[in-house]
């Protein structure tokens, strides 16, 4: 078998074993093998002719073996991405940081995900607005074969929603739901992005069936309050993939999920897990803060823009029936 040096040994085991068993004195051996007198001092001193191994010899890791054991076996199990185990085990594990975790993976060879996930397409990221940019949207449920209309409000930048539960997609109930939308958040609203529908635009309507000199209710609302009405490309709906994709996260959540027996039970179902998306869920495209933390941060940085104190925000958590006693027990309150 070959010899397995390091890169830059000036000897081999053949010389080193000469060395070791030569009873010429130092000076003499460093000249004959043309080698510094301290490497002959090593040398003799070794009883191996084997190079040590080079390196870190332990892992500097404020991570105990037991949380590193713990982490992995998650990663395997879970097949989380990195941000999403961060966010999992984070309460669990003190020192755990962001950085830590990585490493920790990229030791026990955990770093690579399967390639189903690592060959999704990167999607084109939304222009970056500050908060006060909504979209709006009207999504189609059915509670005991009865069709229902789920209207959703989110911001784009905060990421803060608001839905409503109405029996018809009519224009009135489009008005009412912003009005309604207007009260909820507590900051000025400068931009709403809808679809073309007529709830909310006459643009499709022909000339002749639009009234004349007339807004549409939805633009008159949107002008008294200083908003820009923009809409979405026809037959563009990814446009508005904000609130589309919200929409599947409620379904998924209630509907998908869930049976009700009376849209009322539909509805307290549904403004619980709103109270916890909105007040405990950290989300990723935040940086792990909660929609209501993100406000919180901007009404300190300016709080000219808001209406309203969204402290007093937390007053609705107080009407929860049971109020769950942490953040993780909200998340999960819209789930009993």
């Amino acid at each position: 078998m070959g010899q397995i040096l390091h890169k830059r040994a000036k000897t081999t085991h053949i010389i080193r074993k000469e060395i070791q068993e030569s009873k010429e004195s130092i000076a003499k051996l460093a000249k004959r093998f043309n080698l510094n007198p301290k490497t002959i001092q090593k040398w003799k001193k070794r009883e191996s002719v084997e190079d040590n191994p080079m390196g870190r010899k332990q892992s500097q890791s404020i991570l105990t073996e037991q949380e590193e054991a713990v982490i992995c076996e998650f990663r395997r199990v879970t097949k989380f991405s990195l941000d999403d185990c961060y966010i999992s085990l984070k309460d669990k594990i003190p020192n755990l940081q962001r950085g830590n975790l990585y490493r920790c993976l990229k030791r026990n060879g955990l770093n690579v995900l399967p390639k189903e996930e690592e060959d999704k397409k990167n999607k084109k990221k939304f222009k970056v607005y500050p908060i006060g940019y909504l979209h709006i949207d009207i999504s189609e449920i059915y509670i005991q074969k009865t069709k229902y209309y789920l209207f959703v409000a989110i911001d784009r930048t905060s990421k803060l929603a608001y839905v409503n539960l109405y029996e018809k997609q009519t224009i009135e109930n489009s008005v009412d739901f912003l009005k309604s939308v207007l009260a909820f958040f507590p900051y000025k609203i400068k931009y709403i992005l809808t679809d073309n529908g007529s709830q909310f635009t006459y643009e499709l309507l022909l000339k002749h069936l639009r009234p004349k000199n007339r807004l549409h209710p939805f633009d008159e609302i949107c002008k008294e309050n200083n908003i820009e009405h923009r809409l979405t490309k026809i037959k563009h709906p990814w446009t508005n993939g904000q609130v589309e994709r919200f929409n599947g996260t409620l379904k998924e959540a209630t509907t998908k999920r869930y049976f009700y027996d009376t849209p009322e039970q539909f509805k307290k179902h549904l403004q619980d897990y709103l109270f916890a998306y909105n007040y405990a869920k950290k989300l990723k495209a935040l940086k792990f803060i909660t929609p209501y933390e993100k406000i919180i941060s901007e009404y300190q940085k300016q709080p000219e823009i808001f209406n309203k104190n969204p402290y007093h925000n937390l007053k609705e958590l107080n009407n929860l029936e049971n109020k769950p006693s942490s953040a993780m027990e909200l998340i999960f309150h819209c789930q009993k």
